[in-house]
């Protein structure tokens, strides 16, 4: 058996970047478009696999101690593998589209293919890592590649967001990393130097009360601020908003959860050595501003890609919320919210690619009438909608009814009825807007698109003109790309079977959850 784990826990960190060579070597061009898809089909596979073994068998160490997998890094990769494929199909189309238009060139499709595996087996390492310190290594290396993604048009708003993407997440994971020294320092103290994860949770007991009491502090902020969470989350709107389609899908779907994911170790580690009631306290007061924060400003939102940007703060307040109530149904209802997230977040992300191709704009008041201009398109994301609001039957109906259940059960009632009446706010914020867009009478379009002209900043190539300037010339009776429309279906139906039914995932969720969580 351990010839065959070896192989499978490396997997996931090696095959992206074995894609990427491909394009680094051929460039983009119709024979390596799908190049992508394919290894993140595989590393799907080998998710898939890897986890019905760690179910079976139990956690599994290799690398000499470098590289570790349990039940929730083997659940985390999943989802990984699952969002990445739904982003990864839908990224030739978009690419094509964005070529067509003149604001890409092959060489940036190229580009962004490899940032985008460099990007996945930088996750893919963080959940692996058997060492908070090499966790910690793994988060900056996501920033580094998203960084260049954020900034992929060169335009004065997407490098703008990009710098601030770097200098707030830097600023947070160099607290991380501040937190990981003192960790250290109370380790050596108690006799076993060093950051190993399953060293440390052993000696917990025999950690400074004090000095852990600030590392937690440092780590949560730091891994809090690439969550999303407030109070340092002005990156994330401006962000998602830039950065292309499919990268939005990744970042919010999956790159958040990841860095929940050092969260949750740390909170576990926090939990043995000082109690629960540290942490928790401080994961509800996040939580509870993170929603306020995110229900304020959807309200007057205008420009929908913020809108879901702001709603992924929502959703990872309701991740912090579960953290904070700590019980093993608050645990498993947490990372089935992970993955329902992700998956629908994948698809309004994708379509609001598509979106913004088709009518030039990424104002809320400037599109109307979709659901007569594109049925597909429209009706896919107002499915998303509903979903990502948690209508039933999709996932994020059961793991939000999960959640809020164990959150009474553990006598959080009042936090709980606020969290709750900040989710109805939210609700009723993406419903109007939703609806503005979806329904009415077309907006009309210009009949030809403005001529390009040579940029006058050099922070615009003139392969990269922003939707401002130029709007692709796509009649108001032409659909999507069946590719596009296949990847919202498939990530729609994914969503809707979880909330029937978790089947397989079942055992794999609770196994997850009680590796982090001995309350029942």
């Amino acid at each position: 058996m351990g010839t065959l784990v070896s192989p499978l826990i490396l997997a996931p960190v090696v095959l992206p970047p074995l894609g990427a060579l491909g394009y680094a070597v051929f460039g983009w061009r119709p024979a390596t478009r799908w190049l992508a898809t394919g290894s993140m089909a595989l590393v799907l596979c080998t998710a898939v696999t890897l986890a019905a073994v760690v179910a079976r068998t139990g956690p599994h160490t290799v690398a000499g101690g470098v590289l570790r997998v349990d039940a929730l890094s083997a659940y985390m990769l999943v989802a990984i593998g699952m969002i990445a494929l739904l982003a990864t199909a839908a990224t030739p189309a978009y690419l094509t589209a964005e070529i067509t238009a003149g604001r890409a060139t092959a060489r940036t499709a190229a580009r962004h293919c490899v940032l985008v595996a460099l990007f996945v087996a930088a996750m893919a390492a963080a959940l692996l890592a058997a060492d908070l310190g090499l966790l910690w290594v793994a988060i900056e290396a996501t920033t580094i590649a998203t960084a260049f993604l954020v900034g992929q048009r060169r335009t004065r708003a997407a490098v703008e967001a990009a710098w601030k993407y770097v200098v707030i997440c830097s600023t947070g994971i160099a607290l991380a990393l501040l937190g990981s020294f003192l960790l250290n320092y109370a380790a050596t103290h108690a006799g076993r130097p060093g950051l190993n994860l399953e060293t440390l949770n052993a000696i917990a007991p025999h950690l400074d009360t004090g000095v852990t009491r600030i590392a937690v502090v440092l780590l949560i902020l730091g891994f809090g601020t690439k969550v999303g969470l407030a109070p340092l989350h002005a990156w994330l709107p401006d962000a998602h908003s830039q950065a292309p389609a499919p990268v939005s899908a990744l970042m919010s779907g999956v790159l958040l959860s990841v860095a929940f994911y050092a969260i949750l170790r740390v909170k576990h580690l926090a939990d043995a050595a000082i109690g629960p009631g540290f942490a928790r306290a401080m994961l509800l007061v996040m939580s509870l501003t993170t929603l306020a924060v995110a229900a304020t400003l959807l309200l007057a939102q205008r420009d929908y890609k913020r809108m879901l940007a702001y709603s992924s703060m929502e959703h990872m307040g309701l991740l912090a919320f579960g953290a904070a109530t700590g019980t093993r149904l608050a645990v498993a209802a947490l990372l089935l919210h992970v993955l329902g997230h992700g998956l629908v977040k994948a698809v309004l992300f994708v379509g609001s690619g598509r979106i913004l191709q088709l009518t030039g704009t990424s104002q809320v008041h400037q599109v109307r009438g979709l659901a007569a201009r594109d049925p597909a398109l429209a009706g896919c994301v107002g499915l998303g909608v509903l979903a990502l609001l948690g209508f039933p039957p999709f996932s994020v109906f059961a793991s939000e009814l999960g959640l809020f259940r164990a959150a009474f059960t553990a006598g959080l009632g009042w936090p709980a009825a606020v969290v709750l009446l900040l989710v109805l706010v939210i609700t009723a914020a993406l419903l109007a807007h939703s609806a503005h867009m979806l329904l009415g009478n077309p907006t009309p379009r210009p009949a030809e698109p403005v001529p390009h002209t040579a940029p006058t900043s050099n922070l615009t190539s003139p392969t990269t003109r922003s939707y401002a300037e130029a709007t692709p010339a796509v009649p108001p009776a032409e659909r999507g790309p069946l590719s596009t429309i296949a990847v919202l279906a498939a990530g729609l139906i994914a969503c809707a079977v979880l909330g029937i039914t978790t089947g397989a995932l079942q055992q794999l969720l609770y196994q997850a959850a009680d590796t982090i969580t001995s309350t029942p």
